[in-house]
């Protein structure tokens, strides 16, 4: 149980426990992650959480838990990007070690993944999505796209990915074969996908609220791995320049987008607000960017939450989570 203590000439803060933040890990997003990693450790221990980094180096299952036991946690705040941090898998394992931890559940984190399940639950539930083909890579044919009646450009990216790793933009059929030969670099089953025109949203959910929306302004085509993390390539509106009825719309698909996948802590809803003002769904992100300029915690700052408060936030929810799991 966390109990509230006073630290020397700071505020009384509550005291979670020895706090292991879990960075790294076998994915291609282990650089993004330990710099996330490393942004929360150093926000957690500024508010004088006993936080220490966590460097996950592989994805065996054994390995993690006996490396986690030896680490001796009481609450584990994952910041590991991509594959087996988002896929449910280290949440998995904590969950065998009852170790408390931040975002969603194994199932949530699983469906969110995955772009193909969670684009077919969205879809059930009347939320829009981008027009969109699944290529599997053992079935693949080069006769496919004569049966294709989406225009160019396309949008092609593996499945099960994010940071926008493997994503492009082939503008005829010349260049889709070359998009579709990357994307198979990352996953077995890509999406090929209309491009719908429009602005890039985001939008921010922290607990059972949804954040300020946040309009992507590239000054490339679209928002890739360079975009993202290079300062300099993208404009960030914060708030969107956007009447309140339609930041209310994007921010009510988001927690829809959210809740239907089941999702808990935190996460990022991604979005194309199309030419007709509606909102397009294009992901749900169950562990965004956590340095102190990712989106999310720019949405949190806007809403009046710095990113110090935002760690110590999600460290609350994830011992709020446990606790509601352990009435059962």
């Amino acid at each position: 149980m966390a109990v509230v203590r006073h630290l020397r000439n700071g505020p009384r803060v509550r005291d979670f426990g020895k706090i292991g933040v879990l960075m790294g890990g076998p994915s291609t997003e282990r650089k993004i992650s330990l710099r996330s990693g490393t942004a929360v450790v150093e926000a957690l221990l500024q508010r004088g959480v006993r936080a220490l980094p966590v460097d996950i180096a592989t994805d065996s299952l054994q390995e993690n838990m006996r490396f986690l036991k030896g680490q001796r946690l009481d609450c584990a705040f994952i910041a590991l990007h991509g594959h087996f941090g988002e896929d449910g898998q280290i949440q998995g394992i904590l969950e065998q070690m009852d170790i408390p931890y931040t975002g969603s559940e194994v199932l949530a984190s699983r469906l969110a993944m995955d772009k193909i399940a969670s684009r077919q639950i969205f879809e059930s539930a009347g939320l829009l999505v981008p027009r969109y083909r699944v290529i599997n890579k053992s079935s693949y044919r080069n006769g496919w796209m004569d049966r294709f009646d989406f225009d160019f450009p396309l949008v092609v990216k593996p499945a099960a990915h994010g940071s926008s790793i493997g994503l492009s933009l082939p503008a005829g059929r010349s260049a889709l074969q070359g998009s579709l030969k990357n994307a198979f670099c990352f996953d077995e089953r890509v999406l090929v996908e209309e491009y719908v025109k429009g602005r890039e949203m985001t939008v921010g959910i922290l607990a059972h609220n949804a954040l300020p929306v946040i309009e992507i302004i590239p000054k490339k085509i679209f928002f890739d791995y360079q975009a993202k993390y290079q300062p300099g390539f993208t404009e960030y509106i914060v708030p969107a320049r956007i009447p309140s009825r339609i930041a209310h719309a994007l921010q009510q698909a988001a927690f829809h987008a959210h809740t239907l996948l089941g999702c808990q802590g935190c996460s990022r809803v991604d979005m194309i607000l199309d030419q007709d003002n509606r909102p397009v769904i294009l992901e749900v992100n169950t562990i965004p960017g956590m340095t102190s300029t990712s989106l999310l915690p720019k949405a949190a700052r806007a809403q009046g939450v710095d990113f110090p408060s935002l760690c110590v936030r999600l460290l609350e929810l994830a011992y709020e989570k446990k606790k509601s799991f352990s009435a059962f």
